[in-house]
């Protein structure tokens, strides 16, 4: 058996139990992909959840526009990136929302861990 990773505050870890709970949920993200599933999305939102059987915590973090909640409710960020593009989000839009950064905060901090030195050590 392998190491328990550590635990990271503030983070939601997706594993096994998390991929199974929001299996209905990322399945329906991933439809997203599709410009008409899109467009059926936005036409019915209740009628889209309701065909992909969202439970009730997935579905109320959809019409909250929650992406902790949709972490929580077993979301993958990948999958949630889809949701997000339909909101006019991208991917450092959740990363903010992740870490309770503003968007320009998160951006700066990004840009920070990427700095490299100008010469590596011998």
């Amino acid at each position: 058996m392998g190491a328990t990773p550590p635990r990271i505050p503030g983070t939601t870890l997706f594993d096994g139990a998390q991929a199974r709970k929001g299996y209905a949920l990322n399945k329906m993200c991933f439809s997203f992909n599709s410009a008409q599933a899109r467009s059926e999305f936005r036409r019915d939102e209740e009628a889209y959840m309701r065909r992909y059987q969202l439970s009730e915590p997935q579905a109320q973090a959809i019409r909250q526009r929650d992406v902790l909640g949709l972490l929580a409710a077993g979301g993958n960020v990948y999958y949630l990136a889809k949701f997000a593009g339909i909101l006019g989000l991208d991917v450092q839009d959740l990363g903010a929302a992740q870490t309770g950064m503003s968007k320009e905060a998160f951006k700066a901090r990004l840009v920070a861990q990427n700095q490299q030195p100008d010469t590596l050590p011998s």
